[in-house]
């Protein structure tokens, strides 16, 4: 295993094209899962920059929609809001608003965080989802196809937020994280779950997280204050879609828009 994290990020103009990007990236990604082993095993996070690759995916007039093998797809989630699942905060529900109604995914195959339960509960049965669906026995992790993760202004990803105990979990799958910064309760996949898949990728969007990009990926590391440097997929590679604004600090890209960056492991 390589000792160096390499960190290749790929730049697009707005978010627009950010978006279509991102969703030709899900595509290429899920069928070369297929392709190798029958199946693809997807986790998505919330926010509005995956959403709008979620829509594109479920846009019969863009390219992308014939092309997922949607008949091979799981669905799950990164991480939730501790609220119902047709509350506005809710992941799950941008996800069935944005593609679930819109496209062919049997619903037996969209495995939900049931975040309206007693946060330790919700984490627990998430956790046994996890365990049945991979047919996971005794310490063994499941392992994502694909893992889509963004990034938050105080250096959060998933729902691993600075100075928060999902920062040392180490031992569970899926953990109920306390966030007093947003006096709320989360349940989330635990950054070594997310390490584990075999490909893991940043959407960030905007100026607000251009700074917050650059001390992430460039600067001193500090995982208790900056939670996303935690995360480094065991295959050595990291990858990054980014809008110009969120990556105007980060080192210029090559002519094709993209760049590399090497961080010891």
């Amino acid at each position: 295993m390589s000792k160096n994290l390499s960190i290749k990020y790929y730049v697009e103009p707005d978010k627009a094209a950010l978006a279509g990007r991102a969703a030709q990236y899900f595509v290429e990604m899920a069928n070369e899962a297929v392709e190798a082993r029958g199946r693809v095993r997807f986790a998505i996070s919330g926010g509005s920059t995956p959403t709008a690759a979620l829509e594109l995916l479920a846009d019969s007039a863009a390219p992308w929609r014939n092309r997922m093998p949607w008949d091979k797809l799981d669905l799950y989630f990164v991480d939730e809001r501790c609220v119902a699942p047709d509350d506005p905060e809710s992941n799950y529900r941008m996800a069935r608003e944005a593609l679930l109604d819109h496209v062919p995914l049997a619903p037996e195959r969209v495995h939900r965080i049931e975040a309206e339960l007693d946060p330790e509960v919700a984490a627990a049965r998430y956790e046994s989802e996890l365990r049945n669906t991979f047919r996971l026995e005794g310490a063994e992790s499941p392992r994502f196809d694909l893992l889509a993760l963004g990034m938050g202004a105080d250096g959060h990803t998933a729902s691993i937020f600075p100075h928060t105990a999902a920062v040392h979990e180490l031992g569970r799958l899926v953990t109920a994280n306390h966030v007093p910064q947003k006096d709320a309760w989360r349940i989330t996949l635990t950054w070594p779950v997310i390490n584990h898949a075999r490909s893991v990728f940043f959407l960030i969007a905007g100026a607000d997280k251009a700074s917050i990009v650059s001390e992430v990926f460039t600067g001193p590391r500090d995982p208790e204050r900056l939670p996303s440097q935690l995360i480094k997929p065991a295959s050595g590679i990291l990858t990054m879609i980014l809008d110009k604004d969120a990556a105007a600090l980060l080192p210029a890209t090559d002519g094709d828009g993209c760049g590399v960056l090497e961080r010891e492991r």
